[in-house]
């Protein structure tokens, strides 16, 4: 059994839907408090309310530093303290080479990679001061292990977030603080809604296990990594993609 979490709390940003609100979902039953960020604080209220009491939003750009700093205060105006820091803020707009500007791909890696550095930035004194961390961060199959056309800059800002994770693992290590990263394949989420059926079967049919993850999948791999057991694992990642990566090709499946 592993050592129950209950009391410490938990950063959960972009938390208002898909991956990152189930990641706070499930922390919050797992006895966390959590604060619930999202750029909106009715978005937020919503997911606070889901996950009970022990829950609180806030509103916050995580883009920026102001924002990173001051979510950092709320948590620890509210609950004495930061325990965990669950990245997951990001964005995937498509657009290909050719069509994409350099404010496209900016804001891309704003928003998906310098908020992965803003927002451990204004958690470590918390962390540093206690002497214990734990950061999970929200990474992706598509960046550091494959390619998707329209999504270089995701990927780019995706495959980003594992280069500074290891080097930020180095530097955190004698505070005993962790940071890994969760790599999602392809995951139902409510933004998947309007595609129709047969967007939907053309990703199952390339994912061995025949069915796209629930986001449960990601915030049981996120809970692992924010956990008193996980306390001897750095600088890692874990692929939760129901063995997307593995054929060579569809054939490799027959």
């Amino acid at each position: 059994m592993f050592k129950s979490l209950k009391g410490k709390t938990a950063i959960v940003t972009g938390a208002s839907k898909g991956i990152g609100r189930g990641i706070a979902g499930r922390l919050g039953e797992a006895g966390l408090n959590v604060l619930v960020v999202s750029r909106t604080i009715a978005d937020a209220e919503a997911v606070a309310r889901e996950i009970g009491p022990n829950a609180s939003p806030f509103a916050a750009d995580v883009s920026g530093p102001e924002g990173c700093a001051a979510m950092a205060e709320a948590a620890l105006s509210r609950y004495g303290g930061i325990d965990i820091l669950c990245a997951n803020a990001g964005i995937f707009p498509s657009a290909k080479l050719g069509e994409m500007t350099p404010a496209d791909f900016d804001h891309v890696i704003r928003t998906n990679l310098t908020s992965t550095f803003l927002s451990v930035s204004a958690v470590l004194p918390a962390m540093r001061n206690s002497r214990w961390g734990r950061i999970v961060l929200t990474s992706s199959i598509t960046g550091p292990i494959t390619g998707f056309a329209g999504w270089s800059h995701y990927g780019a800002s995706k495959a980003g977030q594992l280069g500074f994770m290891r080097s930020a693992a180095l530097e955190l290590a004698p505070w005993n603080i962790t940071i890994n990263a969760v790599m999602p394949g392809n995951i139902w989420t409510e933004g998947m809604e309007g595609n129709g059926d047969g967007y939907v079967e053309a990703m199952e049919a390339s994912i061995p296990m025949k069915r796209l993850g629930d986001v449960r999948d990601i915030a049981n791999a996120a809970l692992f990594f924010a956990s008193e057991e996980a306390g001897y694992v750095t600088g890692q990642t874990l692929v939760v993609d129901g063995g997307q990566v593995l054929p060579e090709t569809l054939s490799a499946m027959d």
